[in-house]
């Protein structure tokens, strides 16, 4: 039996069987508008029973009765997703408002260059794709740090090990993504992206871009072994991916789900039924970058997504296990995940900030006669860390340039005396700090 282990620290507790007089004296409780208020409150933040027993309401209500009142708010607001699961969710009032906020900041063609200055857009997207390639890789395992990750993938080093095999795979998963976002997911697709996140990295190469063929697979708690997850039979997963394609491809539907919220589903689903043997978590998160592309929401590829859940597992994991503790309520997972969203616009707004300033160091340079708009950030990448190590490919991996472009680049700023070539072969070179760079770099400066 294949087990797959999540770092969740400790199980949680049930939610309490609910009588029909608790629900019958919910509704009462409910037309008091301060206790409907409350309630609201407590949806806005999707709390669940461990949370939500220790909540002091404004009229005295047992913790058993607030919960009450909790389900019963939340079951007039609920949608179903998926019959065959009972897989539902409240719309709570805060998940409208982020949808609108996020439609205003992500979607569209609103504040395209106000928020990624158009003449940095590609080192941003190139640093962006490595965070959540290295960020995704990283929760399922990958231990490579980010330094040696980044060094790999800018200068093209082919993987040395699992781990950042796994990272490359990921990289390459998410290039293949943006070229194909206008694509409809297929079952040929969908195998197709796990092939690529997953080549190399499984125990057994047959599984890579095949759905699992047996039910020896659960997912446990990596410290106790405690099963908290046992994903539907693997004869599910032929009308499962089915009906993820017609989910994922069409918009027509009874009840409308703001697209943002539709991909939050897609990731849970493919996590839910657990289609594959392994890779499920990345290929789930890069169907949820995939639909958000696909929807117009452009800015999500200059954000890690996956760097914030990585650094918040354990409640990713916990959103997953109060979903299913709840009835698949998965309004838990979707209020976590929309929050992640927040969190990464904010990161992308601070890495700008900080990008603005190293602009302002390399416009300096950009000043300096014969020195075009990429040099002027090379010098300024060699001024910031002198002990750097530059490669012809790193530089066309780092600008989106031709080889002979980035080669030119390099071998001008070696001419002037900025970069010394050290050979490592007849054919590879690399490319340090010259030994005149701070005298030249002031000089230049001031003619």
């Amino acid at each position: 039996m294949y087990i797959c282990c999540q770092n969740i620290s400790a199980m949680i507790e049930n939610p309490p069987r609910l009588k029909q007089e608790h629900l019958v004296k919910a509704f009462k409780l409910l037309s008091d508008p301060t206790v409907k208020s409350f309630v609201e409150e407590l949806n806005d933040g999707y709390y669940y029973w461990s949370d939500v027993k220790y909540k002091r309401p404004p009229v005295d209500i047992d913790p058993v009765q607030l919960w009450a009142c909790v389900v019963t708010s939340r079951s007039l607001k609920m949608i179903d997703v998926w019959d065959k699961y009972d897989v539902s969710f409240s719309v709570s009032n805060k998940m409208q408002r982020q949808c609108h906020d996020f439609d205003m900041n992500f979607g569209g063609s609103w504040g395209d260059s106000t928020i990624i200055p158009t003449e940095n857009k590609e080192r941003y997207l190139i640093s962006s794709l490595m965070e959540e390639a290295i960020s995704s890789s990283q929760m399922e395992g990958a231990s490579t740090t980010r330094k040696v990750a980044k060094e790999m993938l800018r200068k093209s080093i082919s993987p040395r090990s699992r781990s950042e095999q796994m990272i490359s795979n990921n990289y390459e998963t998410i290039h293949f993504i943006i070229r194909n976002k206008n694509q409809e997911l297929t079952p040929d697709l969908l195998l197709q992206i796990h092939a690529l996140m997953t080549h190399k990295t499984l125990d057994n190469a047959e599984d890579e871009g095949r759905f699992r063929i047996n039910d020896d697979v659960v997912v446990a708690n990596d410290i106790t072994h405690e099963v908290v997850h046992t994903p539907p039979s693997h004869t599910d997963i032929a009308s499962f991916v089915d009906d993820l394609c017609k989910f994922f491809n069409t918009t027509e539907r009874a009840t409308f789900i703001h697209p943002i919220i539709k991909a939050i589903i897609i990731h849970f689903m493919i996590a839910y039924v657990h289609p594959f043997v392994d890779g499920n978590g990345r290929t789930g998160r890069a169907l949820f970058y995939w639909y958000m592309l696909k929807n117009g929401y452009w800015l999500m590829e200059y954000m890690s997504i996956s760097r914030i859940i990585y650094k918040s597992k354990p409640s990713y994991e916990k959103s997953f296990l109060f979903s299913e503790a709840d009835g698949n309520d998965i309004g838990y997972f979707i209020t976590y995940n929309l929050r992640v969203l927040e969190l990464a616009f904010k990161e992308l707004q601070n890495y700008i900030k900080k990008k603005s300033s190293q602009r302002i160091l390399s416009s300096n340079f950009l000043q300096m006669e014969g020195i075009n708009d990429r040099q002027s950030v090379i010098l300024s990448l060699v001024k910031e860390n002198p002990q750097i190590v530059l490669t012809i490919k790193e530089v066309q991996n780092r600008f989106m340039i031709s080889n002979p472009t980035a080669r030119i680049d390099i071998e001008g700023l070696v001419a002037k005396g900025y970069l010394k070539q050290v050979k490592v072969n007849k054919v590879k070179s690399h490319y340090i700090k010259g030994p005149q760079f701070d005298e030249l770099i002031v000089n230049d400066r001031f003619q």
